[in-house]
């Protein structure tokens, strides 16, 4: 009865755990806290007063977004060393709404793109839904993250129609570099690929990281190129469904995806006007908060790696931006098991390396947005567990 795109799901030891102590009423310090409205970062009160315009009670619906959004959305970008016209900007209510709707322009069904990996876990069901395949190539690790461009180049075949990229990556923080990019575009040129580079995690880059370029693909001339952010990262509002993509490439191509995306996104209007019209003040009022959110993780990784100092037998890998950090333990049992013994005897929730595809044991994803003193605890109790054997 049911479309196999939609799998049963099941619940994994670690949920299984979660749930049992949560239902006991057992106190949890949650080091995977994704939400930055729940980690008691400044919002200002009347942040959201932009959404009360009188306007918003007409409905003039613009498949792209309203022509004031996309300006909104370009001139923020342009104070951010994006340069891009409102014209080459399309709103969307998501990320994930903007990976679905260049699937559905890209590929037909079992047409194939290439996915990061490790990677967030979101892809493996944005493209299943969409009847697409998706392919791994290898990110690896070699003081820092980079992209295995042969291993990427080895993925291509007849059915590929993208490559995605994710600049910081989420969760190894990774930026793609210059090199890594001139590479990426090369394999995407000569074999017809359109390239999508996930960049919501761009303007949290750590202290002293040589970051990648944000934008460094709108203005491209040799491969089709969508470029995709948004209000919950970029102004730390996930609760206001707005994201952009931003289409560069060969004049030809852009306005040939532009004609038939204007279709697409036409069909559904998906976009709430109140939140378009309050797009520019919710940008510019919500620069405090991107601030904060900011020093917030540039403060707990600098804490985690210091914390790190006292347990050798444990590293904090390199992260260049975003608001998670990777920690490769001792592979003396395996993660599920010790993300399982830090709920039952630390009370503390991360993340296994394996939700994100991550090659081998043991790696533990940490969020860098609770409040200081729970994360310098919490982590220290992570990093203590880690260090020993199991009990």
């Amino acid at each position: 009865m049911f479309s196999g795109r939609v799998p049963a799901l099941g619940a994994n030891r670690v949920a299984g755990e979660l749930a049992r102590l949560r239902s006991e009423g057992r106190p949890l310090d949650d080091l995977t806290a994704s939400n930055p409205t729940r980690v008691g970062l400044p919002y200002p009160p009347d942040l959201l007063a932009p959404l009360a315009s009188p306007d918003a009670r007409v409905y003039d619906p613009a498949p792209f977004g309203l022509p004031a959004a996309r300006e909104a959305v370009a001139a923020h970008l342009a104070g951010r060393g994006v340069p891009v016209h409102p014209g080459r900007v399309v709103l969307t209510a998501s990320t994930s709404e903007a990976y679905g709707l260049l699937f559905k322009l890209l590929c037909d069904p079992g047409d194939a793109v290439l996915v990061p990996q490790p990677s967030y876990p979101l892809f493996e069901h944005l493209t299943r839904l969409d009847g697409v395949a998706s392919r791994p190539y290898r990110l690896e690790y070699h003081g820092r993250w980079q992209v295995d461009v042969d291993d990427l180049a080895a993925m291509v075949d007849a059915r590929t129609r993208a490559v995605l990229l994710v600049s910081p990556n989420n969760p190894t923080g990774s930026f793609v570099r210059g090199d890594e990019l001139a590479a990426v575009r090369e394999v995407a040129s000569r074999h017809g690929l359109a390239i999508v580079c996930d960049e919501v995690f761009a303007d949290y880059p750590m202290e002293g990281a040589a970051a990648g370029r944000p934008g460094a693909l709108v203005g491209d001339t040799e491969a089709l190129t969508f470029t995709l952010g948004g209000l919950s990262k970029s102004a730390g509002l996930p609760q206001l469904k707005l994201g952009w993509m931003l289409v560069g490439g060969p004049e030809g191509l852009a306005a040939g995806a532009l004609e038939r995306l204007e279709l697409v996104c036409d069909t559904y209007l998906s976009v709430a006007t109140p939140v378009q019209l309050a797009a520019g003040a919710l940008l510019q009022r919500s620069r405090p908060v991107a601030e904060a959110i900011l020093e917030r993780v540039r403060a707990n990784h600098a804490a985690l790696r210091r914390l790190a100092e006292g347990f050798p037998a444990c590293r904090v890998l390199r992260v260049d931006g975003g608001w998670y950090a990777v920690v490769q333990a001792p592979a003396i049992r395996s993660e599920e098991s010790l993300v399982i013994e830090l709920l039952r005897r630390d009370g503390v929730l991360v993340h296994p390396g394996y939700f994100f595809d991550f090659p081998r044991e043991a790696f533990l994803v940490l969020s860098l947005l609770p409040p200081p003193d729970v994360f310098v605890d919490a982590a220290s109790r992570v990093l203590a567990r880690a260090s020993t054997g199991p009990r």
